[in-house]
């Protein structure tokens, strides 16, 4: 009798819960309809659960990277949000997209991922483009890598070559796709990406070599900026100047290529004094 009653007490259990479930689906139809198989409402249903404990970026931490279970990696991929909130410190070094320069947002879009506001992640087009670029100039000048894939790469992956890993990048940039706009991947790029001589994000690299706000930059400082996540310890200008102008003048050709600026900016912004600020 014991069993019988408990059994009765799990189905009713079931129903209950069922019917939940279905007033839910129902009630979230009528407010809202198809939305609810998009995969932001599934990423929001992260809100629900712990508060993820803080930590570094993937690209910051030291030492080896820790091993990933199987369901923490598929839980990365269905509470993406979850996962990036974990990882970004938004506190007063966080720089919003709309208090940075214009020029430096054109400089990176132009030299990092010209086609960042049409592709879905991954850029075949761009992969191609980089290739005829890097003959040119005899050597690697731009990454086929989008900058969708880099802020993954940043965030959560290890600088493992294998297949395995370019499959998860490739999962995760198309769910950064998918649950962010262009314009807040472009801001989590540019507050994680590293600048050199110890510069993570916009934020300390402004004003770490120019001394100033990431609004204030003019377009010479934008474009050194934008050119030194490339190579940071090669490209930064307080370990070889002349190299940080190289490739300045890289990113400022880009620019033109790209229509973000003309000729005659460009080569105004080429021989403008570029002065350091004290480290």
């Amino acid at each position: 009798m014991k069993k019988k009653a408990n059994r009765r007490r799990f189905s009713r259990l079931v129903k209950i819960l069922f019917a939940l479930v279905i007033i839910f689906i129902l009630a979230f139809l009528m407010a809202g309809g198809s939305s609810l198989f998009s995969p932001r409402t599934w990423q929001n249903a992260g809100d629900f659960l712990p508060v993820k404990p803080k930590e570094l970026p993937a690209s910051q931490q030291a030492g080896d990277a820790r091993e990933i279970s199987v369901m923490d990696r598929l839980s990365r991929v269905i509470f993406l949000k979850r996962e990036v909130n974990s990882r970004i410190h938004r506190d007063r070094r966080y720089v919003r997209i709309d208090d940075i320069a214009p020029e430096l947002k054109d400089a990176v879009i132009s030299v990092e991922d010209t086609r960042f506001y049409t592709h879905h992640g991954f850029d075949v087009e761009g992969i191609m483009r980089a290739s005829l670029v890097n003959l040119q100039y005899g050597q690697i000048e731009e990454g086929a890598s989008t900058i969708t894939q880099q802020l993954v790469k940043n965030l959560f992956l290890s600088h493992e070559r294998s297949f395995g890993r370019k499959a998860e990048e490739f999962l995760l940039a198309l769910d950064m796709e998918a649950n962010y706009s262009k314009d807040e991947i472009l801001e989590l790029y540019l507050n994680t990406i590293y600048y050199g001589s110890n510069f993570y994000g916009i934020h300390d690299a402004a004003y770490g070599y120019f001394g100033k706000s990431p609004r204030e930059l003019n377009l010479a400082e934008a474009a050194m900026l934008a050119g030194l996540p490339n190579a940071p310890s090669l490209y930064s200008p307080y370990v070889d100047f002349m190299m940080a102008k190289k490739r300045q003048f890289i990113v400022l050709d880009a620019m033109v290529r790209t229509g973000a600026i003309g000729n005659a900016q460009a080569e105004d912004a080429k021989i403008k004094p570029i002065y350091l600020g004290k480290r």
